[in-house]
């Protein structure tokens, strides 16, 4: 890539989305895209007809793109959700996965996105990771894939997976090591007062 070019990242969204599946990345990435311009990243949502959708909860979010009229992405995040149940036999959706596969460098999941991935056969022969109530239906859907039930995210290339929810915030921080490097995204984690401390 040459140094002047922009990379872009795209969160998909679609309805039943797990709300901080897709914020969570959404607020590390566009923070550190907003934050340091110098780094030429932009971020976007995009949804398969570019309409609003409604969440697992109940928010709405508006998509900035359609899946027709997207950038070529340079990174990929797929959310996890409820929305994801539907998607595993939805043949158009597992072929826009697999369409992406072909031309996205890298391809992300959180929570159970990986299903979705595991669908459509992105994930076969690899290590993953997902939400850990999901685990076992990730192992189902592919026997061929190591599953690593103990670790916050999977980097296995060109496909990193995370586990649930609150996890996709850390590997979005890890797209940042991988992209700009750790000094940036210590940066990136300061401030966004990234640093839990949970009361129990």
């Amino acid at each position: 890539m040459a140094a002047d070019e922009i990379r872009h990242i795209g969160i998909v969204l679609f309805d039943g989305v797990e709300e901080l599946d897709a914020v969570g990345p959404w607020e590390v990435l566009a923070f550190w895209a907003k934050n340091f311009p110098e780094d030429r990243v932009e971020v976007s949502c995009l949804s398969r007809d570019g309409r609003p959708v409604r969440c697992s909860k109940g928010l709405t979010v508006e998509a900035h793109h359609s899946f027709a009229s997207a950038p070529r992405y340079d990174v990929l995040v797929h959310p996890g959700g409820r929305g994801t149940r539907p998607q595993l036999g939805d043949a158009e959706h597992l072929a826009w996965v697999r369409a992406q596969r072909a031309v996205v460098p890298l391809m992300t999941s959180v929570c159970t996105g990986s299903l979705v991935f595991a669908a459509a056969g992105l994930l076969r022969g690899r290590p993953a990771t997902s939400h850990w109530g999901s685990l076992g239906q990730l192992a189902e859907l592919d026997p061929s894939i190591d599953v690593r039930a103990d670790e916050r995210f999977v980097d296995d290339g060109d496909v990193i997976t995370s586990a649930g929810v609150s996890a996709g915030i850390d590997m979005a921080l890890y797209l940042v090591v991988r992209l700009a490097g750790a000094d940036r995204a210590r940066a990136v984690r300061r401030g966004i007062q990234y640093d839990p401390m949970p009361p129990i």
